[in-house]
């Protein structure tokens, strides 16, 4: 298994959004908590054998991330064409061994029909946006509805939301871990040239 610091440098080749959307609340999964997941879900064999599954991929960070740890398949899911294309073109420059599928598809609606167990990776949109709370509702409800496994990052203060939502549907949170975001301004409206947010990983076994 890739260790946990070259993970780390070989995600730091990943671009991250050329026109991100507030709307959808595009910010880059850090490569170090990129590697760190992927590395902790190593641990528990939840990568090697499995469909990894990135909702919300993004510009692929993860699901970069599962392919060079050696994820027997992965797909990455999006419903920024624009998004998409970056992920592309960032599989090339990073290069796994593992090919990942880029599909364009909305959450809750996951356009495919999984051959083997699947881990789903995600950081969903934390609903900080007017109108778009509580948006990690949806990828959770796919997950639960879709994976044996997955590891998911929300905002700081969400456990109880979490795992009351996995006991809820037939789920239950075995690991979490703190993370920090160090993120650059992104938007004409963030007042600072960068920021710190805390955040939490959880894993939930389904």
């Amino acid at each position: 298994m890739t260790g946990k610091r070259e993970l780390a440098r070989q995600l730091s080749q990943v671009a991250g959004f050329e026109n991100p959307a507030a709307a959808l609340e595009q910010y880059a999964t850090p490569a170090a908590i990129a590697a760190t997941l992927v590395h902790t879900a190593g641990l528990h064999d939840d990568i090697g054998t499995r469909l990894v599954v990135d909702l919300g991929c993004g510009t692929g960070m993860l699901a970069l991330a599962s392919a060079v740890a050696g994820a027997a398949e992965v797909v990455g899911i999006d419903i920024d064409p624009d998004a998409l294309a970056v992920a592309r073109d960032n599989e090339r420059a990073v290069g796994p061994e593992t090919a990942v599928s880029w599909v364009r598809g909305e959450i809750p609606r996951v356009p495919f029909a999984p051959t083997r167990d699947v881990t789903v990776l995600m950081n969903p949109p934390f609903g900080a946006q007017s109108g778009n709370e509580h948006a990690d509702r949806a990828f959770l409800e796919t997950a639960a509805s879709l994976a044996v496994v997955s590891y998911s990052i929300h905002n700081a203060g969400s456990a109880a939301f979490v795992e009351s939502y996995a006991t809820d549907h037939g789920g239950e949170v075995t690991h979490a871990f703190e993370a920090t975001f160090e993120l650059p301004r992104t938007f004409d409206f963030h007042d600072h040239d960068s920021r710190s947010i805390d955040a939490e990983v959880f894993r939930i076994s389904w």
